[in-house]
């Protein structure tokens, strides 16, 4: 079985406040080549539903299977996704506390977008100098700015 071509991802979220208005942005790799992605909700959003739209978007944006290092500075992204969606699948998406999964909507699709791809899950810590956090920050900000803009036009 042939090797899988690698891709670094370097996603964030953002909401001005939260709730509010949201972006998020990805930041994506293959040797020298990258491609960023963003964008937004004008209306009520929150920041933990932009931190989950940036990989969605990211993943489904492969054209092919491929290895993903994906780095988020969301540990509920990064720990609902490694360690809790599968319970919550297999409990009807209840919570052990028998609640409904707050945006199930988007643990769904990020459960099939890293079904496509070989992801391993990082974790950084946001605003802390991390090149690519701090890019896929920016995107995010930029993503919140043009959907606010186009909300207004």
């Amino acid at each position: 079985m042939s090797e899988l071509d690698v891709v670094t991802i370097h996603t964030d979220g953002a909401c001005i406040p939260n709730p509010g208005p949201g972006g998020w942005g990805a930041l994506l790799r293959q040797g020298s080549h990258e491609l960023e992605l963003c964008g937004g909700e004008a209306g009520t959003t929150t920041n933990n539903r932009m931190e989950l739209m940036a990989p969605i978007q990211a993943l489904t944006a492969l054209k092919r299977r491929v290895r993903v290092e994906l780095y988020t500075d969301s540990t509920y992204v990064r720990s609902g996704i490694t360690q809790w969606v599968a319970g919550w699948e297999r409990n009807g998406w209840q919570t052990k506390a028998k609640q409904p999964v707050k945006n199930v909507d988007l643990w769904q699709q990020l459960k099939a977008a890293v079904e496509h791809h070989d992801v391993h899950w990082h974790w950084v810590k946001g605003h802390a100098g991390d090149e690519g956090n701090e890019r896929a920050d920016r995107l995010a900000a930029k993503g919140l700015e043009e959907a606010v803009a186009a909300a207004r036009a």
